[in-house]
């Protein structure tokens, strides 16, 4: 029944969280209980009745004491002395037996025929299953106890959670009596006791963030509760809040002497102790085991092996017996080297797949392109793990330190293998390895790994000859080499036994069933195609891939040259045969084709890739044989112009009516067109990289025709939504730092003056003010030199923002005022409505709070006149900020509620975050500091707040209500976190936090 609805997903058997200062409105069709025609009630809150969607009436308050009698007997009998004794007690009226009959009365011609019967001088009330909220939400906490003793905490936690639902304010709430009295303090307690489970069973399954902001709330209200004290610390301890967590035990103890002359219960100080040693089994949460969901994310991303591998049984036999030995005290690490080609991969995926059983909580890989330009980030690459190990966004942390730290705890009592391949150095590796017993790391590099402590170190060689040619056979087959054995040997000799030369010439000769061995052989030994490279070091391969490259066909010959050009880890299909300049069909087909000749890789279905060698010989290729030249720079403009119009149309689709495609330049290549949004922003951050490749790499071709650096900074402008992804922020900022660096370089002020734009935005939402105020300031004087409206506009609104946030009041107004003027003179409505918004937080700030009210509603106006949601939700973020400071707070809270439930249905985290932090500051000014301190734990749970600045700014905040909650000493660690974040910063902010805890000094 609601058992199985909640299993199958039943959309409306939601979650909703609430905290006690916030009164729930009365829902009496939000959960049906029984069918229609059926009769319900209520007592977990207000005491009501309904047939179907129909409220009944329900009485005077003593009528409602006796209906709420009665349903709480369960069905059994109350004698009319108990009635009367449960409604008026020692003081009855003398008419009590009468007026009892007359409520029965009552009530009988309002319920079900039957439903009320009389009893043996007595009442009894007999109900229908689930007829009565008190019956559901104890049937609920039995399945979430039996689901929990069986493993299913997921289950369990959904249980507790519709049961919770089920309460809507007060039980009994307006209900008189004694007995009434009694049951709704039993019935409040018993929620409490239900809420401690559920959070209990948060931080067993690892949200131990998200509850912090409920706990918060919950230990405000319930400040004697020990168990909610206990359940706070270890969810700050989790969340990286060391500090916090023992503050919480300070002000519990203080708290427990002052009131109640008693020191914490053992449980409580048992953990302040954990917490000191820095428990490391404290620190790991259990994973869930729902019976219906598997107990772990067990991360299964080893490449496939190849089937026809081949030798190297000293090294698999060697590092096979090293994995298959983890378990005891030290974490296995093996460090493959040798150069390319020479299968470290190959031989490092095969012995992984070997070794899988020994690793059931699977395994992680990643190509960490030591050999590129940009080799991968560990910060990006922890990222990736932690996901794939299954922990939210939300907990990510940003920095490279908290990340490893935080991935290393993960891992902590799983058996996972690590396949790290292609490093480039031992630095790089080093934040990448599990750290902890029963989890192993192989990796592979060009370079010998000296310098990674504990690690056993594998040279690997060129393949022995009669391992090169059993490799050969293999993918010849065993007639054609038998016949040809000598000729076999010389060919694998020409390769050099590199087995990637191997394989692209053995695999040739296969798809070329007219040719013999001899005739390969013969091509091999032909200088003028295998080139005197084959013998010096790396270009071995390059030799190999000679071979390879004269057996494709022309057209083939022309896809590998020039999709070799393009930057990025990989490429999709449409961005090829924008390269090729053909249609996908017949891309699809070259690409295929290459693939087979082992020239490519297919990343997935629709993606390819090269291999980092490979592409370096393609690139050769084009600068040799790609006639005329100016080929090469068309099909990587080409390119450009397939991301610049595909990125303007997403940006156009997500945001209708903005002015900024329109000054963007001009393609001349089509891109792909979206008509959902969801499916449009995936394409973007799916294409992050190489598209973010494509911008930056365009600011090292200088040559040729102007306007090409304009077009990448457009890219970046069209692809504003990576740089507060988190994920592709990095690679956004190293783009746009190239390119603006190669627009001065060229005497381009249009294209410069675009560039510091985003980086203004990169600085503005990292919080690094004075970076962003200089950015801007060389915006705008390079607008005015260029005449681009675009920068014109959004330059002095940056200025503007900045200017707020550094307290320059009246330089903000005057660069906001010139904002709305470009904006209008350009016909930018959208522009204009977020620089009204913006003024209006200037004119708070001059105390100016009628105008600043003023001009956010016309900002609102604009959004609302354009249909414009996701702007809406801006708009009504400053109001309410405007709202909050000229006291209207009830106002406030409702202009902010609606901007954060719309940020957080158009996921928009950066602005869901600030819009709880804008609440939290609201509900303090209305002396609701358990509110004010739930929602600044929500935006710290966020991570999505903006930077180390807006953290320390939550921070302050928060201290304020904790303070204001009694518990002194967890306000004092977050003042003094924010200290330290904004005296690194030179933040103004300072002198308010100093001054913070300068009053708890002195208090």
């Amino acid at each position: 029944m609601l058992r199985q609805r909640i299993l199958e997903g039943a959309t409306d058997l939601v979650r909703v969280t609430t905290v006690p200062e916030t009164p729930r409105p009365p829902s009496v069709t939000a959960a049906p209980l029984v069918a229609e025609s059926d009769v319900r009630f209520a007592v977990l809150g207000p005491v009501r009745a309904w047939r179907g969607g129909e409220a009944l009436p329900s009485g005077t308050p003593q009528q409602r004491a006796l209906l709420a009698a009665l349903l709480l007997r369960g069905g059994r009998t109350a004698t009319a002395p108990e009635l009367i004794d449960a409604i008026w007690g020692e003081d009855p009226p003398q008419q009590a037996l009468a007026t009892i009959r007359t409520y029965a009365s009552r009530l009988r011609k309002v319920l079900a025929p039957g439903m009320l019967v009389t009893e043996s001088g007595g009442y009894a009330i007999h109900t229908p299953a689930d007829a009565l909220d008190l019956d559901v939400a104890r049937s609920l906490a039995a399945d979430a106890e039996q689901a929990r003793g069986t493993g299913d905490r997921t289950l369990a936690r959904t249980l507790l959670d519709r049961a919770l639902d089920l309460w809507d304010g007060e039980p009994l709430a307006g209900v008189p009596g004694p007995h009434a009295d009694t049951e709704r303090t039993r019935l409040q307690e018993w929620r409490l006791q239900l809420l401690e489970t559920r959070l209990d069973l948060d931080l067993e399954v690892g949200h131990h963030a998200e509850a912090v902001s409920e706990l918060t709330a919950l230990t405000a209200a319930h400040p004697l509760r020990e168990r909610l004290r206990e359940l706070l610390m270890l969810a700050l301890y989790r969340s990286g809040r060391q500090a916090e967590a023992l503050a919480v035990y300070a002000d519990t103890r203080r708290l427990l002497a002052d009131e109640l002359g008693v020191d914490p219960r053992p449980e409580l100080a048992a953990l302040q102790q954990r917490i000191l040693r820095a428990d490391a089994e404290l620190a790991r949460a259990e994973d869930p085991a729902p019976a219906t969901a598997p107990a772990l994310v067990r991360p299964a991303q080893l490449p496939a092996t190849v089937a026809d591998f081949t030798g190297r049984a000293t090294f698999v036999n060697e590092l096979g017996e090293i994995l298959s030995g983890v378990g005891g005290q030290v974490m296995a690490v093996s460090a493959l080297a040798g150069i390319g080609g020479v299968g470290k991969t190959t031989l490092a995926v095969h012995v992984a797949h070997a070794a899988r059983p020994h690793f059931p909580d699977g395994q992680l890989y990643v190509d960490l392109q030591g050999t590129e330009p940009r080799p991968a980030e560990p910060v990006a690459v922890l990222g990736s793990f932690l996901r794939a190990l299954g922990t939210p966004d939300t907990a990510i942390p940003d920095s490279a330190a908290e990340r490893a730290a935080l991935y290393r705890s993960t891992l902590d009592g799983r058996r996972v293998l690590v396949l790290l391949d292609n490093a480039r150095d031992a630095a790089q590796v080093r934040p990448l390895l599990p750290g902890t017993a029963g989890c192993a790391a192989l990796v592979t590099s060009r370079v010998r790994m000296a310098g990674l402590a504990g690690a056993h170190l594998v040279d690997l060689d060129v393949m022995s000859p009669e391992e090169a040619l059993q490799l050969f056979t293999r993918i010849v087959g065993a007639e054609r080499v038998g016949a040809e054995r000598q000729a076999a040997l010389d060919v694998v000799g020409a390769c050099g036994f590199l087995p990637l030369a191997i394989r692209i010439a053995a695999s040739r000769l296969a798809a070329r069933r007219t040719w013999t061995v001899s005739v390969l052989a013969a091509k091999l030994a032909d200088e003028r195609r295998r080139l005197d490279e084959l013998q010096a070091g790396d270009l071995a391969v390059k030799a190999t891939f000679e071979l390879g490259y004269g057996q494709l066909e022309p057209e083939q010959q022309r896809a590998f040259r020039l999709l070799g050009l393009a930057d990025g880890p990989d490429i999709s299909l449409s961005a090829a045969a924008a390269v090729l300049d053909l249609p996908e069909y017949d891309t699809e087909n070259l690409l295929e084709a290459l693939v087979d000749c082992s020239l490519l890789e297919s990343a997935a279905p629709g993606r390819y890739r090269f291999h980092d060698l490979v592409r370096l010989y393609a690139r050769a290729c084009a600068e040799r044989d790609e006639q005329p030249p100016s080929e090469r720079e068309a099909a990587l403009d080409r390119l450009m112009d397939f991301y610049l119009a595909t990125a303007s149309g997403v940006y156009a689709l997500e945001r209708p009516g903005d002015r900024l495609p329109a000054h963007l330049s001009d393609t001349h290549y089509p891109g792909l067109r979206f008509t959902e949004p969801r499916a449009a922003l995936d394409w973007l951050y799916t294409e992050a990289n190489p598209l973010l490749a494509s911008a930056r790499h365009a600011a090292t071709r200088l040559a040729g025709p102007t306007g090409r650096i304009s077009r990448a900074v457009d890219l970046l402008w069209a692809a504003k939504d990576l740089a507060e992804s988190g994920a592709s922020s990095k690679q956004y900022e190293h783009a746009a730092r190239a390119l603006c660096d190669a627009a001065r370089e060229v005497g381009d002020a249009h294209a410069e003056g675009r560039a510091r734009t985003t980086l203004t935005n990169i600085h503005l939402v990292a919080g690094r003010f004075d970076e962003a105020d200089d950015e801007a300031r060389q915006a705008m004087d390079l607008a005015r030199e260029a005449g681009d409206p675009l920068t014109s506009c959004w330059a002095p609104n940056d200025r503007g923002i900045i200017a707020l946030y550094q307290g320059r009041h009246a330089d903000g107004e005057r660069y906001l005022l010139q904002a709305i003027q470009n904006f209008r003179a350009d016909g930018n409505h959208i522009g204009e409505a977020s620089a009204l918004c913006n003024l209006s937080r200037i004119h708070v700030e001059l105390g100016r709070l009628t105008s600043a009210i003023d001009l956010a509603e016309q900002g609102i106006a604009i959004y609302d006149r354009m249909g414009l949601t996701l702007r809406l939700a801006n708009g009504r973020y400053a109001l309410g900020i405007a709202l909050t400071e000229a006291g209207r707070l009830g106002e406030a809270k409702t202009q902010l509620t609606e901007a954060l439930s719309l940020f957080h249905d158009n996921g928009q985290p950066l602005w869901e975050g600030v819009t709880h932090f804008r609440l939290a500051v609201a509900h303090l000014a209305a002396h609701r500091p358990t509110l004010a301190a739930a929602h600044a734990e929500q935006a710290i749970a966020l991570r999505g707040i903006g930077g180390e600045w807006r953290r320390a700014t939550v921070l302050t905040v928060l201290g304020k209500a904790l303070r204001r909650l009694g518990q002194q000493d967890r306000a004092r660690v977050c003042w003094q976190d924010a200290e330290s974040i904004f005296a690194q910063l030179g933040s103004a902010e300072l002198a308010e936090v100093q001054a913070l805890l300068a009053s708890e000094v002195a208090a």
